[in-house]
C-alpha cells in the first residue's frame, strides 16, 4: 500500500477523495442514519471529524456521485436522490455580542441563498431561513436537508459571560425552532456539537431529535477505529510502537467501538513524535477554573459515576462537572450498566494524553503555576527512576514551600484538605505513570498506587497537625495494602507523607520496603 497525503485539518470531502488524502470510510453511518431516521444530533469533542461528516452527508444527499467511488455508499444509494442542502455553521470566529451572532446567521443565510438561487423576502432572520426551507423544496421537487455545525459554539465561547451565553442561547433558540416548525417541507436534518444542551433551553421543542451521542451503532461515526489504523493508515504505522499509539490515543468510547482521535493520529505520523497535540489546542481555561473552583478531587476525576440524566445536565446556569468532562472529551465511558429506570455510566481518563495532559494543568493551576513545577516534574521522575527516596522528600519539601504564601491566603482551593492530596496526585498523573487511585478519601488522605519501573510504590497521604505522628505510615500497614502487590517479584515501597496545613510543609516522610 502506498502513502497518501495526511488530511491535517481538512474537513472538505471533494478535497479528500479528488486530492488522494487518506480517507476512513464512514459513508455507511450515513446511509444508515438516512434510511432509518430524519432528524439527528450528535455531541463529540472539537477535533474529531463532524465537520468533515457533515460534508460528506451533503454530499451524498446531493448526489454527488463521482465523489463515492469505491465507498461503500457507491453502490447502496439511489444517485437519483438529490436534496437541496441548507447548510449552517458556527465554527468560524467568536461572537461576543448578540449582534454579532445576529450578523453571523445573516451572513449565512445570505451564502445558502446565493449557493440555492434563492432571494428571502422575509425580513427577519428565522423568515427568511423557514422561507429558504420551503421554496428549496419548491425548486428542487424534493424535500430539503438541513445540516448544523458546531451549533453550539457562540454559546460555549461565552460560557465565562452567563449573561451573554444567555443571549446566545436565546438566538439560536429562535433560529432553531424554524427546524421544528418547517418539519412538513424537510427530509433529513443532522446537529452536531461539543456540547448537549437541554431540549427544554435551547431546541424549543424539537422533540424528533434523535439524539445518537451515546449510542453503540454510532459510536465510532467520528474517529478512527483499530481496523481503522490497520487498514487505512498501514503505511504510517511501519516505524512506530504501536502499543504505545494506543496507549497515547486511543480509548473514546461511547458504549461501542473505542475509537482514536483524528487530530492526534494524524500529527503523529506526519511529526513522528508522542505529543498531547489535541490537548495542546485550546483547552479551555473556563474547563480548569470549573475544576479548581468546586475544589475537585484529582484522584476521583478517573473514576467518576454519573446517570444519563446528569451526563445531560448541561446548561448556561449550571453545568454538571461530570457532563462537562465528558461532553468536551476529557472523559469517556469505560462501562454502562441499568439501575432501574436509569442507566449509570462509569467514566475514565481515555488514554494517557489526557490524564497527563489534565492533570499537569490542574498541577499548574494548583501550584498559582509555580516556576519550579516543570522542574520538579522532571526530577520526580529521575528520582523514582533511581528510588532516591531521600531526594524525593526533599523534592516534595521544596515544592510546596514554592508556592508563594499571598497564594494560600488568597485563594480558598488551598483551604481544604484535598487540595494537599490533589496536588500530589496530580504531580504523578502528569508524568504519565501508570496510578490507580486506592479508596482515595477527599477528607485529606490519598491512597496511590504507583507501578513504574517494575516497581510498586504504595503511598498514604496525611494532613496533620504535628510532626512525627506517624499516622500515614501507620495506616499503610493497618489496611494491608501491600497485601495484593505481594508474590509478584515486584519491590513494594510503602511511603507514609504528612503534610502540616499550618505551616504548609512536608513534616513526616517514611519508606518502607517490602520484597515482591
Amino acid at each position: 500500500m502506498s502513502r497518501k497525503k495526511l488530511p491535517i485539518g481538512v474537513q472538505t470531502f471533494a478535497k479528500i477523495r479528488e486530492d488522494d488524502y487518506y480517507y476512513v470510510d464512514k459513508t455507511g453511518f450515513a446511509l444508515r442514519l438516512i434510511e432509518e431516521g430524519s432528524h439527528y444530533f450528535l455531541s463529540r469533542p472539537r477535533r474529531f471529524g463532524k465537520s468533515l461528516f457533515l460534508d460528506t452527508l451533503a454530499e451524498l444527499l446531493s448526489g454527488n456521485r463521482e465523489l463515492f467511488t469505491g465507498l461503500e455508499a457507491e453502490h447502496k444509494w439511489n444517485w437519483d436522490r438529490r436534496h437541496p442542502v441548507i447548510r449552517l455553521s458556527f465554527g468560524a470566529g467568536v461572537a461576543r455580542e448578540p449582534a454579532d451572532l445576529k450578523e453571523k446567521i445573516w451572513e449565512q443565510l445570505r451564502v445558502n441563498q446565493k449557493a440555492l438561487g434563492i432571494r428571502c423576502s422575509e425580513p427577519t432572520a428565522q423568515g427568511c431561513f423557514a422561507e429558504l426551507i420551503r421554496e428549496a423544496k419548491v425548486q428542487a421537487g424534493a424535500p430539503a436537508v438541513v445540516l448544523v455545525d458546531e451549533y453550539d459554539k457562540p454559546i460555549l465561547d461565552n460560557l465565562h459571560d452567563p449573561e451573554i451565553a444567555r443571549a446566545m442561547r436565546d438566538g439560536l433558540r429562535d433560529l432553531y425552532s424554524v427546524i421544528k416548525d418547517s418539519d412538513a417541507h424537510l427530509r433529513f436534518v443532522f446537529l452536531t456539537g461539543v456540547s448537549k444542551f437541554s431540549k427544554v433551553s435551547l431546541f424549543s421543542g424539537l422533540n424528533n431529535l434523535k439524539d445518537i451521542t451515546v449510542d453503540a451503532r454510532y459510536s465510532a461515526l467520528c474517529g478512527y477505529t483499530e481496523n481503522d489504523l490497520d487498514q487505512v493508515f498501514a503505511p504510517e504505522l511501519k516505524d512506530l510502537d504501536r502499543d504505545r499509539v494506543r496507549a497515547w490515543y486511543n480509548g473514546y468510547n461511547w458504549t461501542g467501538d473505542a475509537v482514536y482521535n483524528p487530530f492526534d493520529v494524524l500529527l503523529l505520523f506526519d511529526s513522528g513524535l508522542f505529543r498531547p497535540w489535541w490537548f495542546e489546542t485550546a483547552t479551555p481555561s473556563f474547563l480548569i477554573d470549573v475544576l479548581t473552583t468546586r475544589q475537585t478531587f484529582a484522584p476521583k476525576l478517573d473514576r467518576l459515576i454519573a446517570n444519563d440524566r446528569l451526563l445531560s445536565a448541561f446548561d448556561v446556569d449550571y453545568i454538571a462537572t461530570e457532563a462537562l468532562l465528558f461532553q468536551t472529551g476529557y472523559l469517556t465511558i469505560d462501562s454502562m450498566r441499568e439501575r432501574g429506570a436509569t442507566t449509570e455510566y462509569r467514566l475514565r481518563y481515555p488514554n494517557l494524553e489526557v490524564r497527563a495532559s489534565l492533570n499537569g494543568a490542574l498541577l499548574d493551576a494548583l501550584s498559582a503555576r509555580s516556576s519550579a513545577v516543570a522542574e520538579h516534574s522532571s526530577r520526580l521522575y529521575d528520582l523514582l527512576l533511581a528510588n532516591d527516596f531521600s531526594g524525593l522528600e526533599q523534592l516534595f519539601t521544596a515544592f510546596f514551600a514554592s508556592i508563594p504564601h499571598d497564594w494560600y491566603r488568597n485563594t480558598p482551593i488551598s483551604q481544604y484538605e484535598g487540595y494537599y492530596a490533589s496536588v500530589f496526585y496530580a504531580y504523578f498523573a502528569s508524568l504519565g505513570l501508570d496510578l490507580t487511585p486506592e479508596e482515595s478519601s477527599n477528607a485529606g488522605r490519598l491512597d496511590l498506587a504507583v507501578k513504574f519501573n517494575s516497581q510498586v510504590y504504595l503511598i498514604e497521604f496525611k494532613v496533620v497537625e504535628h510532626s512525627g505522628e506517624g499516622a500515614a505510615m501507620a495506616q499503610l500497614k493497618a489496611k494491608g495494602y501491600a497485601d495484593k502487590y505481594r508474590g509478584r517479584g515486584q519491590p513494594v515501597h510503602l511511603i507514609g507523607v504528612e503534610f502540616s496545613a499550618e505551616h504548609r510543609a512536608v513534616v513526616g516522610f517514611a519508606v518502607e520496603t517490602l520484597a515482591g
